[in-house]
């Protein structure tokens, strides 16, 4: 795939670094608001406390999170939630994911990926495929997750291809292999549908 970039062993600040370079850009070259979409979990929000101390206009930044556990904002298994938290106060937008809502192109679509394959919530049971119709599905990861076991709601695959630029960051040697064998194309996880489809540049952090 010659469109799959993997920088290794880039600390929080190094890829916080790097997104702030490419929000810039964006910034720069557009007027209006510019829109991504971001992982939960653990990984990523380190990243994004190192991303908001950059100098940027974050009036202007629109963020979707890429899914949400099907909980109230305020539990604390609510991605929404934590990066309300987090935005909000320095004056970006954050989203509330629905099933009746339109997705936008979005400038960059930042990812994680389980030790399953998955990718946003687009877990292997629920048989994601890049022409999916609908832009936002709700579903029930099976198994589900002990430490997080409730219902989602997620973006599918055309709404993450339709974006300028997609970015993983994964951590660890099992998910490493897992990406590595999907960009050989070495099984069909969810994960390797995607970059199968991908025409954009993808950038994986690892």
């Amino acid at each position: 795939m010659d469109n799959v970039t993997i920088i290794e062993s880039r600390s929080d600040a190094a890829i916080a670094d790097w997104l702030s370079a490419q929000l810039a850009e964006a910034l720069d070259e557009r007027e209006g608001p510019v829109t991504i979409t971001v992982p939960g979990g653990s990984t990523p929000f380190p990243i994004m406390e190192k991303l908001l101390d950059h100098d940027l206009d974050w009036t202007r930044l629109v963020v979707w999170p890429g899914d949400d556990r099907v909980v109230p904002e305020a539990h604390k298994a609510s991605n929404t939630g934590k990066l309300r938290d987090l935005f909000e106060p320095a004056g970006a937008e954050v989203v509330t994911l629905s099933e009746m809502e339109a997705v936008p192109r979005f400038t960059l679509a930042w990812l994680g990926m389980g030790a399953d394959g998955h990718i946003a919530s687009l877990f292997p049971n629920t048989d994601p495929k890049p022409d999916e119709p609908r832009s936002v599905v709700r579903l029930t990861p099976d198994p589900l997750p002990p430490e997080a076991p409730f219902d989602r709601i997620s973006l599918t695959m055309p709404s993450l291809l339709a974006s300028d630029r997609l970015v993983f960051v994964i951590r660890g040697d099992e998910k490493r292999t897992v990406l590595d064998q999907a960009i050989a194309g070495e099984h069909d996880l969810p994960v390797a549908r995607l970059l199968a489809a991908a025409k954009q540049p993808v950038t994986c952090f690892t």
